[in-house]
């Protein structure tokens, strides 16, 4: 029988290891996948031909993009595929976004425009879309994204090639680099996002695709009901939702988007903790739909989620332990001496160098230069667990005291300094 002396340190030992195991599974995962299917491919700007090519319909939901619509309509109209639509759809925004929507339709004749009364939210916007579009293929891409000329002819290749894909989602990437904020970011979403997904896609399924960036078969989504307008996230939702159903993701790094970024402290956290509820939301509704074997495959993101979820309280016990030493004595095996890393910070950076190195190999196919932005890195993966602990904490109790049903809305995001 385990003694609460034993009990304790093991809790102790995987506080440590859990982050440093974790990165070790996304770096031989995301290696894996680079050598069996990045590696030799074609490059972004030379997509593999489709021997036919249907007509694609581009999404755009908006509400309150009055100062980026131009630029994200822009891109889109710049789109090198033969056949697509763009449809834009303006959630009750309160600046100008109706009337620069409804000017941008007279200068690009592939945009069509909705305007919805009230700010019913993301979800419902998306569904407007998808009601209008022609196509039996959504693209999808938010307000104030830049996506890359040949994102939807990938997107498009590997909806085409089975009939059981039902999403594909993007390599989103950061655009808003003027600050130190923004910079770490740069790297986060290449040595970490970008790995998890290439790391998921071997042992499973992903966890969630990139809402700012994904593209959907429509049979797929009317399979499972579309997207629920009652979610913080509804791409987590909706990821989980078609996986439960046997519908595939996939990951297209070559699908790269350019996105704005929170580049202030506050910007970033009201940013992870959204993402941080959205991830409770979803396991609290649809995690007793995969105690069935044939949704097996979603069992490895589940008990990534769940240990993700025990290592952010652990790490609170922890803190907590030692906060109460300083004020009243703790017995022995209770007693938090320091929360300063001493030898595990040394593997901690060796960990991290090694993560970045995989990063920057994997990476540079994408984007040649992007080394530059990895001299602040060093030390952002203890940032990254930090604020994962937190907003973890933080959005557990939230989302458990919340009002059920209740539409989710849009909020304004923090979009970085320009």
């Amino acid at each position: 029988m385990t003694t609460p002396v034993g009990l304790l340190d093991v809790l102790f030992q995987f506080a440590f290891y859990y982050p440093i195991t974790m990165s070790f599974l996304w770096m031989i995962g995301g290696l894996y996948y680079f050598f069996r299917r990045e590696r030799g491919t074609p490059l972004r700007d030379d997509p593999p031909r489709m021997k036919a090519y249907p007509m694609a319909s581009l999404l755009v939901p908006c509400h309150n993009e009055e100062d980026n619509v131009a630029e994200t309509i822009a891109a889109l109209d710049a789109q090198v595929y033969p056949d697509f639509e763009i449809i834009a759809i303006n959630d009750g925004s309160s600046d100008g976004t109706g009337a620069a929507l409804d000017a941008l339709a007279r200068q690009y004749p592939r945009l069509r425009v909705l305007h919805l009364a009230s700010n019913q939210g993301k979800a419902n916007a998306l569904r407007m879309g998808t009601l209008a579009a022609r196509s039996e293929y959504l693209v999808c891409v938010d307000g104030d994204a830049l996506l890359d000329e040949y994102a939807t002819h990938w997107m498009m290749w590997h909806l085409t090639s089975g009939p059981r894909v039902g999403a594909v989602t993007g390599n989103p990437r950061v655009r808003n680099r003027s600050t130190l904020l923004g910079r770490l970011q740069v790297g986060e979403f290449s040595s970490i996002i970008g790995m998890i997904k290439r790391a998921q896609r071997v042992y499973g399924r992903l966890f969630t695709v990139s809402g700012v960036i994904c593209a959907f078969r429509r049979t797929a989504l009317h399979s499972v009901g579309y997207w629920s307008d009652d979610m913080v996230t509804e791409d987590i939702d909706i990821s989980w939702r078609l996986q439960i159903a046997h519908w595939d993701i996939r990951y297209e790094p070559n699908a790269m988007c350019f996105i704005l970024m929170p580049e202030t402290l506050r910007g970033l956290w009201n940013q992870r903790l959204r993402w941080a509820k959205g991830g409770v939301e979803v396991a609290l509704r649809h995690g007793t739909d995969l105690f069935n074997w044939r949704r097996r495959r979603m069992w490895g993101v589940l008990a990534e989620y769940s240990l993700s979820v025990v290592w952010a309280y652990v790490m609170l016990s922890i803190m907590v332990l030692w906060l109460l030493g300083k004020f009243v004595a703790l017995p022995e095996h209770l007693t938090v001496d320091t929360l300063l890393p001493r030898w595990h910070g040394m593997v901690l950076g060796v960990v991290c160098l090694l993560q970045f190195a995989i990063s920057l190999l994997i990476d540079r196919r994408y984007e040649p230069r992007i080394g530059r932005n990895y001299y602040w890195m060093v030390w952002y993966p203890a940032a990254y667990w930090l604020l994962a602990l937190f907003t973890t904490v933080a959005a557990l109790p939230m989302t458990l005291l919340q009002r059920r049903n209740r539409r989710a809305v849009w909020t304004s995001p923090d979009r970085g300094l320009r």
